[in-house]
């Protein structure tokens, strides 16, 4: 309804109507022509001064008239209620709020909210209608279907169905909002397992999509930054867990896989945030290892426990790993009674390496006999635990290297030769028993084992698998304890054969003329006769494998080096890569393969060559011709089929394109661009791969390293004996639970400061960041409500002047007829 100047008679009153909103009301016939009934001209001037904030005209409508429907909608459905909310006018709100049976006070908390207007989310929280903290907690989907308390319009709602104020708090990082919400009772419940079954997940699933909204609604809000200081006593261990089921989920949910990334990030960046704000070395281990209730027996002397490190490694937060207050902590604890040793140059390091190195065996002597001296705490410390470690590694390869310095130049033993210390001797009792350096080799090996076990003992068996590295060391030592037992096979077949010899020919003076089983024959053999499943031949061959593979161990240790570092990190991505590309490349190269195989293997002989007319020689062929080793003649036929030879060439020639100019020039893409995201975050990267290094050394035990590691030392077996003593005869359970209290509320001061820093910090960056376009619009509503009250005012001073003039008129007249009655009863 279009009203220009109209002048409405309500009662006594008069009020005229603003043609200022009718340019909208042209254009909202079309959603006009839903409502059942068009407003009345109160009802019309009721939500124009509702949503320019007349405060004296709203308030005149709702005193004036006692029948007067406030429930009102304007062509676009909504109420004076929402038309005040959206409008920040708060004098507005509170007038309204004080009506019975008030509708949609749902949807005007979730627009204040939404809005960030915390004055106005105050009076609607007030209202009768939350007396019931369970209107807080339900979502518009769990109201009454004919309630509108969360309704936007006859329609739907304003929000998503799953939206509580909490939720949409959360997401919109309003902190003291939240504050308020959660003082009230306010929770976000956590979703349950993407796999549960349950008759309510499975009543939600049916509608799929929904059901993964409501999911990532609800996740947005518990991610929250304001969520998650405000609501959790550990914040930083709540963060770290969140960040993962959030990864996780995003492996699983493909489909919202960048939503649950974003969300996993932004819990990291949070706890990176609150470890930015840490002022002193007190704060930095609150956020580090946590509350320390789970250990109260924790001493000052005791080395930190750093749980909340131990998570962020675990999770890959690298940026929370990699921050300077963290790694700051860490090279504390790194160089612990060692701090002169850091300011040192990198040439002092290398001669302390060695001379630990030399010095190892009186090194672990002096532990061993005296764990609590001085040289005994010093061996202790992470720093020189690493050096013991990585010196006695180092050993083990020189090992490798002196096990075959007799064959630098050559062996003098050909493989068509035998050798005898004694003419009744076999050969094969000169070839397989040990020599002293293999049995050093084997001590390293067993004591690696050992040290292997001890940590699958101390940690869990999937969060050991988990680690490559430890992979590696599993496939190292299984293939040397199976080229030992190979080689202890070997040589107990040569002793049983021996000893045969020993107790029948102990007569002869030789074996040359003497006729000797097969079985024993065999052992004296030349190498050249040896069967190709010979145990020692495999042993051989196994060993070498694990002789490449040690080796290739030392790439754990580079971490350590700023230099080295990088290119490490490099190598293992550039690792995962040709994994990654295998997939293709099997999937061409079997194909190949097959096709030339049964194009090929009907010409065996005929050929130029074998090459495609068997298996093994198909294999051969396209591996080698990757690199350039093949002959194109390999597809030539010696008979005339020329369309059989015609095909052969084509299928090479397109095997050729695909491996070497498609599938190699990818693969060299992808190592480009793993090299280049490594290098581009080479110091986040570096840091948290050292950060890994160390922490691994930072355990208590372990001290001693291969092979002394395998003689028990008193050190241990006291440990042991305090571990059996604590077991049976426990501290007083009121003594630890006294401890506990202290070290949480200790926890709990450092935390609150902490999220006081960071809250402030958001409101802040919040204030900077925002646009100016809302300022003025908010300065500009105040504007008009002000002209509106002055309105007001002024009116209503007008009418008192108009009064008094009445008044004062009154009173002049009423003198005049006295003086007029005095004169006259003068003169008669």
């Amino acid at each position: 309804k279009t009203v220009s100047d109209n002048t409405i008679n309500d009662g006594s009153v008069t009020t005229m109507a603003k043609p200022r909103r009718q340019a909208f009301r042209v254009a909202g016939y079309l959603f006009h022509a839903q409502s059942p009934c068009s407003l009345s001209t109160a009802e019309e001037l009721f939500l124009d001064a509702a949503e320019y904030g007349n405060i004296p005209e709203v308030r005149r409508l709702l005193e004036e008239l006692p029948h007067f429907n406030f429930n009102c909608v304007n062509y676009m459905g909504q109420n004076a209620l929402q038309l005040a909310v959206a409008n920040e006018h708060l004098e507005v709100t509170k007038l309204l709020l004080r009506k019975k049976n008030l509708g949609r006070i749902g949807d005007a908390l979730l627009l204040a909210i939404s809005k960030g207007y915390v004055r106005i989310v105050e009076e609607i929280l007030s209202h009768q209608a939350f007396a019931d903290s369970h209107m807080l907690t339900n979502s518009p989907s769990q109201a009454d279907a004919h309630d509108d308390f969360f309704a936007y319009d006859e329609d739907g709602t304003r929000f998503s169905h799953d939206i509580t104020p909490i939720i949409l708090a959360s997401q919109c990082h309003e902190y003291e909002i939240v504050h308020i919400l959660l003082m009230k009772g306010a929770r976000i419940d956590r979703p349950h397992d993407y796999f549960c079954q349950c008759s309510t997940c499975i009543e939600q699933q049916r509608d799929s999509f929904s059901h993964s909204q409501s999911r990532i609604n609800a996740y947005k809000g518990l991610a929250s930054p304001a969520y998650l200081s405000l609501s959790n006593e550990d914040p930083v261990m709540a963060a770290l867990e969140l960040s993962n089921e959030l990864a996780v989920l995003a492996n699983i949910e493909k489909e919202f896989k960048n939503d649950y990334k974003k969300l996993s990030m932004q819990c990291k960046d949070f706890v990176v945030g609150l470890l930015d704000l840490c002022r002193n070395t007190e704060e930095v281990e609150a956020v580090l290892n946590g509350n320390t209730e789970s250990c109260p027996t924790l001493k000052p002397s005791v080395r930190q426990n750093l749980i909340r490190l131990k998570l962020a490694i675990k999770y890959e937060v690298k940026k929370f790993v990699a921050h300077p207050n963290c790694q700051q902590q860490l090279l504390s604890i790194w160089y612990e009674n060692l701090s002169g040793v850091r300011q040192q140059a990198t040439a002092v390091k290398i001669l302390l390496v060695l001379g630990v190195a030399v010095g190892l065996p009186v090194l672990a002597l002096i532990y061993w006999i005296a764990p609590t001296s001085k040289m005994g705490k010093l061996l202790c410390g992470p720093f020189l635990k690493f050096v013991a470690h990585a010196a006695s590694f180092i050993i083990f390869l020189c090992l490798l290297v002196l096990n075959t310095a007799d064959r630098f130049e050559g062996t003098s033993l050909l493989p068509n030769m035998t050798l005898h210390d004694h003419p009744l001797q076999l050969f094969r009792m000169k070839t397989t028993p040990f020599t002293w350096m293999e049995i050093l080799i084997i001590s390293w090996v067993i004591g690696k084992i050992w040290e292997e076990c001890r940590d699958i003992w101390s940690q869990d068996i999937r969060e050991y698998i988990s680690e490559p590295w430890n992979l590696l060391d599993f496939s190292i030592l299984t293939i040397f304890m199976t080229s030992f037992i190979a080689r202890l096979m070997a040589f107990w077949h040569a002793y049983s054969a021996q000893c045969y010899v020993d107790k029948h020919y102990k007569h002869y003076a030789d074996l040359s003329n003497v006729t000797l089983p097969f079985d024993i024959q065999y052992f004296q053999l030349a190498r050249v006769n040896w069967m190709p499943s010979d145990p020692q031949l495999i042993s051989e061959g196994l060993y070498a494998i694990a002789v490449v593979l040690s080796f290739s161990r030392i790439a754990y240790i580079l971490p350590a080096n700023e230099s080295f570092g990088p290119l490490q990190i490099s190598l293992g991505r550039t690792v995962k890569d040709i994994f990654k590309f295998l997939v293709i490349f099997i999937t061409v190269f079997v194909a190949f393969m097959v096709g030339m195989f049964n194009l090929y293997s009907y010409y065996l002989g005929a050929k130029y060559n074998d090459a495609f007319t068997t298996v093994e020689e198909s294999f051969k062929t396209l591996f080698w011709a990757i690199f350039g080793l093949s002959e194109v003649k390999s597809v030539v036929i010696n008979i005339d089929h020329k369309f059989i030879e015609n095909i052969g060439y084509i299928l090479y020639g397109v095997y050729n394109i695909i491996m070497v100019v498609v599938l190699l020039n990818m693969l060299i893409a992808m190592f480009n661009s793993s090299f280049q995201e490594i290098q581009d975050d080479a110091d986040v990267e570096w840091k948290f791969a050292r950060a890994k290094l160390w922490f691994s050394y930072f355990e208590n035990g372990g001290t001693l390293p291969v092979p002394f590691n395998l003689v028990p030392s008193p050190k241990a077996v006291a440990s042991l004996l305090s571990r059996m003593k604590t077991f049976l005869w426990d501290v007083p359970r009121h003594e630890k639970e006294q401890s506990a209290q202290v070290l949480s509320s200790l926890f709990q001061k450092i935390m609150n400061r902490l999220i006081k820093r960071y809250v402030l910090k958001a409101q802040r960056d919040k204030d900077n960041d925002e646009v100016n376009e809302g300022e003025l619009k908010e300065i500009k509503q105040d504007i008009s409500s002000l002209r509106y009250e002055l309105l007001e005012r002024g009116k209503h001073d007008t009418e008192t002047l108009a009064e008094l003039i009445r008044q004062l008129e009154e009173v002049i007249y009423a003198l005049g007829d006295c003086l007029i009655l005095s004169v006259m009863r003068y003169f008669d």
